[in-house]
């Protein structure tokens, strides 16, 4: 296997002696491979022929705050939906707030305009999905919608993640107060078990898993249970609110898990949590069967490319791309996304204030700067040629920000080691990104940071 092997590298980081840059035939390989990205919508053509009539499409991003990766994600989710009957957008985000979403872009909602009906997103990291790259595609997606008539089926917007657990306990009631108050009245009682932890679904998780307190699991269990058996009765009457009410309920009993695990095992918390959105995914897919169902995912990298590829899947992490493959082989295609170097938006620690921070250029050996050597400014990768795999699959660092960048303990804290041709089946690169921009940026986040050099400018 002829793999690229990072250049040697001097006391102070840089390239040396006759190996500084990267293997000449490897960054030959990848410049007759690239694609273009030049802005043209028409560039996805080759990946809307990869993607064919598979039924899911996995977008990743390299961070959560890069506005190139929204608005390509956005892009290429515009021509699924219009051009390919694609059918939901299920995003890194909470049930009940992306189901606000969702109202609005079927029309079922009072919110008047995209940024209302994001305001549920109030938690940290509001920016995540409170930005405007968010708004311009939820007003395309409502439009869409209206334009459609009863020609075809409109497109929803949905969350996969399980943080939600206050909301979705109330959401639950909520709906069973309208439709079956001797329902809503159990589901009260047993949601009673979380009140003295208020918000703190975290202590609670502490207490339960230390024996501090009393479990919930089992009345948790039991109200997703009989939300099931509802949904079931009603099978053949489709009901978006019972169907919502059921995710919710579901919601509630893994994130009950989720937080008590937190306590006991990163690695089972994040399978939980993973587990938790492929059930979702499945829910979505089978809600209507007669639709044949064909979903687009927005979630990070590390949430979306095969963990089997990488450290995470070393150390018994699993992740939904990972999940997604294994159940549905030839009816998925994985997309990564990655940059060299920018700025983005993030917080310094987890509930700060949004900054503008600056992205450094990637370390020696790793993905991104094996792929600045190009010189290309922006491309994407067809991952399964044999070429291109052969030269990419050893394994090299792959950087991934998520809400929290430091660049300070940069490898430490961003640095994971992946064979990407295993990870993904196609990756969009753009060597240089841009923050997305709050709905809300702050004082924190307009400063900015000082340039790279400053005060000396050396």
């Amino acid at each position: 296997m002829n793999a690229w092997v990072p250049p040697a590298m001097d006391e102070h980081g840089k390239p040396c002696g006759s190996g500084a840059g990267a293997n000449a035939d490897a960054v030959s390989i990848l410049q007759e491979s690239a694609l273009p990205l030049t802005g043209d919508p028409r560039d996805y053509d080759p990946l809307l022929d990869r993607i064919g009539g598979a039924r899911l499409v996995l977008l990743g991003e390299a961070s959560h705050g890069t506005h190139e990766f929204y608005r390509m994600r956005a892009e290429i989710t515009r021509r699924l939906i219009s051009e390919r009957g694609f059918t939901a957008v299920a995003v890194e985000a909470d049930w009940p707030d992306a189901y606000r979403v969702d109202r609005f872009v079927r029309g079922r909602s009072g919110d008047i305009d995209a940024g209302t009906a994001l305001d549920s997103f109030k938690r940290f990291p509001q920016w995540m999905w409170r930005n405007q790259d968010v708004v311009d595609f939820v007003t395309w997606l409502r439009a869409y919608n209206e334009g459609a008539g009863e020609a075809r089926e409109s497109a929803g917007f949905y969350g996969l993640d399980l943080y939600s657990l206050t909301a979705s306990a109330g959401a639950v009631v909520e709906y069973l107060e309208t439709n079956d108050p001797a329902a809503a009245r159990r589901a009260r009682y047993r949601y009673a078990c979380f009140d003295h932890f208020g918000e703190d679904v975290q202590a609670y998780g502490y207490s339960a898993n230390f024996d501090l307190d009393r479990s919930c699991e089992e009345a948790v269990v039991a109200q997703m249970v009989e939300m099931n058996r509802a949904t079931m009765q009603a099978i053949g009457q489709p009901d978006d609110a019972l169907f919502s009410a059921e995710q919710n309920a579901r919601l509630v009993r893994n994130a009950e898990a989720y937080y008590r695990s937190m306590f006991r095992s990163g690695t089972e918390s994040w399978n939980l949590r993973d587990r938790h959105m492929m059930q979702t995914l499945e829910a979505l897919l089978a809600w209507r069967p007669e639709s044949n169902s064909r979903i687009v995912v927005w979630a990070h990298n590390s949430h979306l490319g095969d963990a089997r590829a990488t450290e995470m899947g070393r150390r018994g992490e699993l992740n939904l791309g990972q999940l997604v493959r294994q159940a549905y082989p030839a009816d998925a295609v994985l997309v990564g996304f990655s940059t060299y170097r920018g700025h983005v938006t993030a917080a310094s620690d987890w509930d700060d204030p949004a900054e503008h921070k600056r992205v450094r250029p990637a370390l020696p050996g790793s993905y991104e700067a094996l792929f600045h050597e190009t010189g290309l400014s922006a491309f994407q990768l067809r991952l399964d040629q044999e070429r291109v795999a052969d030269f990419l699959r050893e394994p090299l660092l792959q950087r991934a920000i998520g809400v929290i960048y430091r660049p300070d303990t940069e490898r430490l804290s961003h640095y994971f080691q992946s064979r990407l041709p295993d990870q993904f089946d196609w990756l969009l690169h753009v060597d240089e990104t841009t923050a997305v921009t709050p709905l809300e940026p702050g004082r924190q986040w307009s400063s900015r940071e000082p340039p790279e050099y400053y005060p000396s400018g050396l």
